[in-house]
């Protein structure tokens, strides 16, 4: 019978983990089509932005609802609570990133809308691009409970933030020489500030890998502290 439990228990705890990979294939998916419908105007396709971010809202509360049941019935202990602890940090963080997607598509279609007018020249796909990145390498550092990828994504971070401070600056200058841009550019600037809370977000979720696999809270923490204490 314990051994019989002792299944059913990993068999819950893997389609958890399953189901957060799936949320986070849905959070990708979401970015990509944010940004291709900026670069392409495609107005089904920000619309489609949208209205699917209530999926992964609802795949959120689903998932939150059902890590509260296990622990209830359960009453994990060591990594097993863990693994649980950082599902539901992970869900927030992944709403939050199809938050900012759904931003993207709203700022895209305000843009477009105004036949992009006085819209300063500026590429904002390697800021996405990076970004996504990082959220991939968290997901793949999740599944496969990597610290070594997951710690990656964390030194990554500081990348992101520097190209939206230069793509501010671009931006302010843009808004200088053409007041003409003010608009234009200030929506720009909501969605690079979009992409780099994705980046954010990101980097919180690898820094829930590093907890669960070593049960050390590195929020907060230094880079190189962070190497010394866990990569040792």
């Amino acid at each position: 019978m314990t051994e019989h439990t002792s299944k059913q228990f990993d068999a819950e705890l893997e389609s958890v983990r399953s189901r957060v990979l799936q949320m986070g294939g849905l959070v990708e998916e979401q970015i990509i089509r944010a940004m291709d419908s900026l670069a392409s105007g495609d107005m089904p396709l920000i619309e489609r932005v949208i209205a699917d971010d209530h999926r992964v809202n609802a795949m959120e509360v689903e998932l939150d609802e059902l890590c509260s049941h296990i622990i209830a019935r359960r009453q994990p202990a060591a990594v097993d609570l863990r693994l649980l602890i950082t599902v539901i940090k992970t869900i927030t963080d992944l709403e939050r990133i199809g938050d900012e997607s759904e931003k993207i598509a709203r700022m895209a279609k305000l843009i477009h809308t105004a036949e992009r007018q006085h819209m300063p020249r500026l590429n904002l796909s390697h800021l996405a691009e990076r970004a996504l990145a990082m959220l991939r390498q968290s997901l793949d550092a999740f599944a496969r409970l990597d610290i070594t990828e997951a710690m990656g994504v964390v030194k990554q971070d500081s990348e992101v933030d520097d190209g939206f401070r230069a793509i501010m600056r671009q931006l302010i200058t843009f808004m200088m020489e053409d007041p003409r841009t003010i608009t234009r550019s200030l929506e720009i600037l909501f969605i690079a500030k979009a992409i780099e809370r994705i980046g954010d977000h990101a980097k919180n979720m690898a820094e829930y890998v590093i907890y669960m696999v070593k049960g050390r809270d590195v929020r907060h923490t230094s880079i190189e502290e962070v190497e010394k204490e866990i990569l040792q």
